[in-house]
């Protein structure tokens, strides 16, 4: 069987089971199985994938990711979340589209004490979307800046689906982590200026309204009380990392603790809270590692059919810059991101990008940042993203998806100005993991 004919069986094969409504982790076994029938010696093959697929699951670089899933839910349920804003709302006083402001200023620091979309993009919804009606916000003043900082929590550490890519492309999950705490603030700064242009178009886009402006006393013992603390959270899960002290797994179970004890230190650590934080850590975490129970074997039957070094081949023949096929390689993220979620995205893709990426002299940690911008401009691109569904539960009575695209609009375009920087400055990823190296 030619390389082109093993891909398209396999690849193809996976597509189609998805587009037809398969559940992700079923379509990776059904297709893995169907390989090493043919590929891998029938039955010796098969007990080759159970052996494999068990062995994916018990690495110590996966055990952050349900540390990571804990602490951003108690972190939420404790309403720990809710004490952020309430200061940053008092710091911001009577400024015009201060709310939208606030989103990005509150999201961007959840981001960094969460480490899902899914939760900071639910989180910031519950919070702010009521306020913001009963404000008289437009629509996409308050549905825009929410589902653009939720998706920060995939670039700023600690970021699940980071340590995730880390795991499966075997690159330096510290690193990884560290490199997209630039390229985040970046964004986040990009979304200030986004929304300041808006009112400045449209100033009833986000109407002013008097508040009780509280003395700089109140807005010292605000920041004091109810977000320096907080630096404990930020300290435990990235200052170890950079300082070198901790392992990824060993700060995501720093930080934990130290939720807990902010927490106990607050007296909002209810046995609800933590029931509440369990459960939906659980649920999330038992998707992850389902599909990767199910993809575990793919990239190996991928590779023992021939494919990737046919597919290889061919890519590196072609008589383009590097950049092409990089451009090429991205295009294919935000294409699948319309139709498929993240995690099985970089199932599928990782196997073959990963061995690209390395032959074309691109350094494997900057591509996976551009990876990860990738898939969260995935997040947010109609038909299927899934924030969009996620802002259409939360948001504004009446909310159509039209309304919801429309709204993230400005703000995957500064996805793309980040993407495009870091292809141009590459050091805006590289500095801090050299420095930490």
């Amino acid at each position: 069987m030619f390389w082109w004919e093993a891909a398209l069986l396999l690849v193809g094969g996976l597509v189609a089971l998805m587009a037809v409504g398969v559940p992700v982790a079923i379509a990776f076994l059904a297709v893995n199985i169907l390989g090493v029938l043919i590929f891998m010696g029938g039955m010796a093959g098969v007990d080759q994938l159970v052996a494999n697929a068990s062995g994916a699951l018990t690495t110590f670089t996966l055990v952050p990711v349900p540390l990571f899933m804990i602490m951003g839910e108690l972190f939420f349920h404790t309403g720990l979340a809710a004490r952020v804003f309430d200061a940053l709302d008092k710091c911001l006083g009577g400024l015009p589209g201060r709310l939208s402001y606030m989103t990005v200023g509150g999201g961007t620091v959840f981001a960094t004490l969460s480490g899902s979309s899914m939760a900071n993009t639910a989180m910031l919804g519950s919070l702010m979307v009521p306020e913001m009606t009963r404000r008289g916000y437009k629509k996409h003043m308050i549905m825009g800046p929410i589902l653009a900082t939720g998706g920060l929590a995939m670039i700023i550490p600690p970021s699940t689906l980071a340590v995730l890519l880390g795991s499966l492309a075997r690159l330096d999950v510290g690193a990884l982590l560290i490199a997209g705490l630039l390229p985040g603030v970046l964004l986040a700064l990009l979304y200030v200026i986004v929304i300041r242009v808006q009112i400045a178009r449209d100033p009833e886009a986000a109407p002013g309204y008097a508040t009780e402006r509280p003395s700089a006393g109140e807005i010292a013992g605000a920041l004091l009380i109810n977000v320096l603390p907080m630096g404990l959270v930020v300290f435990s899960v990235i200052g170890l990392i950079l300082l070198g002290w901790a392992t990824p797994t060993e700060s995501a179970a720093f930080g934990v603790l130290s939720v807990i004890l902010l927490a106990l230190l607050y007296r909002c650590l209810t046995w609800s809270a933590v029931v509440k934080a369990l459960k939906g850590a659980l649920a999330v975490t038992a998707m992850m590692f389902l599909i990767i129970l199910g993809s575990s074997t793919f990239s190996q039957v991928l590779a023992f059919s021939g494919a990737t070094s046919g597919l290889l081949a061919w890519a590196t023949d072609f008589e383009v810059s590097r950049y092409v096929m990089l451009l090429g390689m991205l295009l294919i993220l935000i294409l699948l991101g319309m139709f498929m979620d993240q995690l099985s995205m970089m199932m599928l893709t990782l196997p073959i990008f990963i061995p690209l990426v390395t032959s074309l002299g691109f350094d494997p940690v900057w591509f996976g940042i551009l990876m990860l911008l990738a898939l969260e401009l995935s997040l947010s691109t109609p038909p299927f993203g899934m924030l969009l569904f996620v802002m259409m539960g939360v948001g504004p009575p009446g909310t159509t998806l039209g309304e919801v695209a429309l709204a993230a609009a400005p703000y995957i375009a500064c996805t793309l100005l980040v993407m495009l920087l870091l292809t141009l400055f590459p050091q805006i990823v590289l500095f801090l993991p050299q420095v930490m190296g």
